[in-house]
């Protein structure tokens, strides 16, 4: 099974491909084995387990979070190898996630494919996530710190509560911006965050560095996050992955909703508080909201806000040397962010 990290169509070719390919050339080696580790920990003699895993896992993806764990290790002059273990670990995490949340949207589509749910149903989805989850857990025990161990469990709980909390917020326009950013913070920003830290962690690397690798994730997770519910709104279906507007049907509340809604008239609201938190839909009503999104440019505001977050991130990698790995840590912040071009 080839799981080399897969580019989308659609996705530009540019500056960005060239962001992750340097990226990921440093890092081959480590990233090979890594995904032999992930084929090999997804066996199991339930067949269905492997079967509906390998159809995500090998569906594509960037294998955005498990390069940084390995750039981030790179980074701080890590020599052995519990970095590919740990690296397959926040893949498992994030994949588990995935499943659990396509069950959740009742979304038919990721990466462009059918999604697991589709395919396999419901209650099969959300059992292999169980699995993946657990398969997570045991790569941390066999890690064998607990430092790593306290950094991702607590980054799973993390992301589980911003899945809930995200489920609360759902369909309700009096969502302040604030509990909007707890959302991001918790379901995207956590796995980042801890993906990145742990690589300074195992190279025994100053507290001022892990926490500046915590800080580099945190705000690279909130600016892709960003970019994230500005494209389910600006971008074509077969760039985006999955079908256009799909948060807008879940009645999500995101930053182009909050901005919308807050610098509509009454009337404008009265339509946001229609479709998203009567649910009253019709055939015409996304692209009224676009039409809104574009007349406020919100989807304009989302990305500027994204690159402020990015540029967080880049200013935190200030405590390390220049070096080819930072470099290649700087531009896959400007990969995240340009998607939206």
């Amino acid at each position: 099974m080839d799981l080399a990290p897969q580019h989308m169509p659609g996705e530009d070719r540019g500056r960005g491909e060239d962001a992750l390919t340097a990226l990921t050339a440093l890092v081959q080696a480590d990233l090979e084995a890594c995904n032999r580790l992930i084929v090999e920990r997804m066996q199991s003699p339930v067949a269905l387990i492997p079967q509906l895993a390998a159809h995500l896992v090998a569906a594509g993806g960037k294998r955005l979070r498990p390069l940084l764990t390995l750039a981030a290790a790179k980074l701080c002059g890590y020599q052995g190898e519990r970095h590919v273990s740990l690296a397959a670990c926040v893949e498992f995490i994030h994949t588990a996630t995935l499943l659990h949340d396509d069950v959740v949207d009742e979304s038919a589509l990721r990466r462009g494919q059918a999604s697991a749910n589709a395919l396999f149903g419901n209650k099969a989805s959300v059992l292999v996530g169980d699995f993946l989850f657990a398969r997570a857990f045991q790569l941390m025990v066999a890690d064998g710190s607990l430092e790593v161990l306290r950094i991702l469990s607590t980054a799973a709980a993390t992301i589980a509560e911003g899945e809930v909390l995200q489920l609360m917020t759902q369909n309700d326009t009096a969502t302040t911006e604030d509990q909007y950013l707890a959302v991001i913070e918790g379901k995207t920003a956590a796995l980042f965050a801890a993906a990145t830290e742990v690589g300074a962690v195992i190279a025994d690397r100053p507290r001022a560095e892990q926490a500046a690798l915590c800080d580099y994730g945190g705000a690279l997770g909130i600016a892709f996050q960003l970019v994230d519910d500005a494209l389910d709104y600006a971008a074509d279906q077969e760039a985006l992955g999955k079908t256009v507007g799909d948060d807008f049907r879940e009645g999500k509340i995101t930053l182009p909703v909050l901005l919308a809604f807050a610098r509509g008239s009454e009337e404008e609201r009265g339509f946001w508080r229609r479709v998203l938190e009567a649910g009253d839909q019709q055939d015409a009503d996304l692209a009224t909201a676009m039409a809104l999104m574009t007349k406020y440019d919100t989807i304009g505001e989302t990305i500027a806000r994204a690159r402020r977050y990015g540029d967080k991130a880049i200013a935190a990698l200030d405590v390390f040397a220049d070096s080819t790995e930072r470099r290649a840590m700087v531009e896959v912040v400007r990969f995240c962010i340009d998607r939206a071009r």
